[in-house]
């Protein structure tokens, strides 16, 4: 029986036997940040925000009148998605709210409205360049 909670048997990933592989006990913020994955989160102010949060909802109220002539709607979304890349920058989670909004049926569902909530929820990923 082992004695020292720390260690477990595990296989080792070398030759395929059995070793004894260390637990760590405590990760400090060091540990934590060689962990988490290189990318980091574009946020928002809450002012661009507000206005994204408005432009997507007047699109998604008008968008959902729209919705029986679709060319008018495919131009409200075009418009929209311009308006949402002048004020939050070229954002790559902006192009799949306009691929749904673009299929006849489902713009009376509030995509822009998700979209916006996503962005202001999650941020965006930006990968970390480093620099040689």
């Amino acid at each position: 029986m082992l004695k020292d909670p720390k260690i477990v048997p595990g296989p080792s990933w070398k030759d395929h036997s059995l070793g004894l592989h260390a637990l760590p006990t405590k990760l400090g913020k060091e540990q934590v940040e060689e962990l988490t994955p290189s990318s980091t989160t574009l946020r928002f102010s809450r002012k661009t925000l507000a206005l994204a949060f408005a432009i997507a909802a007047v699109s998604d109220a008008i968008g959902s009148v729209a919705n029986l002539a679709p060319p008018i709607a495919w131009l409200i979304d075009l418009g929209t998605a311009l308006l949402l890349f002048m004020v939050l920058g070229r954002q790559w989670l902006l192009l799949p709210g306009l691929a749904l909004e673009a299929i006849p049926g489902l713009g009376v569902l509030p995509f822009w409205l998700l979209v916006i909530a996503s962005i202001a929820l999650l941020g965006t990923p930006r990968p970390k360049l480093e620099q040689r």
